[in-house]
């Protein structure tokens, strides 16, 4: 068990009844991890947003980094995946903005280049993943960040 702002976060395996394994209880109410999508390119936006939804994520969207920034002030989410190439703020800057305020925020890179994985501005986040219509390594990856968050997120 761990706390995180008014959350406390209980894994499922010690509870006596069903939820998803990484239910964050809040007051009394089991709520989903919430996952920020970043991502200018609408179709792969809304195949992420079913996709994670079925793995019982809740998702938000944002279009580019500056929606992006917008909606972690509003309320920061558990983890974050997010592409490079977008318009007006691309993910590299949009990286160190967020960070600069949430360090505790994991964050996928989600591209479709993979020549940006050796450039040192990409390392800051917790992971760097070349797109695919499969997204079991993306899946995986957000199940590795979340089990493996620090006690105090």
């Amino acid at each position: 068990m761990w706390q995180r702002d008014n959350y406390i976060v209980i894994p499922a395996d010690t509870l006596t009844f069903s939820v998803h394994p990484f239910s964050i209880i809040k007051k009394g109410y089991i709520s989903m991890p919430t996952i920020l999508v970043v991502e200018d390119n609408k179709n792969q936006q809304l195949l992420y947003e079913e996709e994670l939804q079925r793995e019982g994520y809740t998702i938000v969207t944002a279009f580019d980094g500056k929606d992006a920034i917008e909606k972690v002030k509003e309320k920061p989410p558990d983890l974050i995946i997010l592409d490079i190439n977008m318009p007006r703020m691309d993910g590299i800057e949009t990286i160190g903005k967020i960070l600069s305020q949430h360090k505790q925020i994991p964050i996928i890179i989600n591209t479709a280049y993979g020549s940006y994985k050796s450039s040192f501005m990409t390392w800051a986040a917790d992971a760097y993943i070349v797109k695919s219509s499969d997204l079991s390594e993306l899946k995986d990856k957000i199940k590795e960040l979340l089990t493996n968050r620090p006690k105090d997120f």
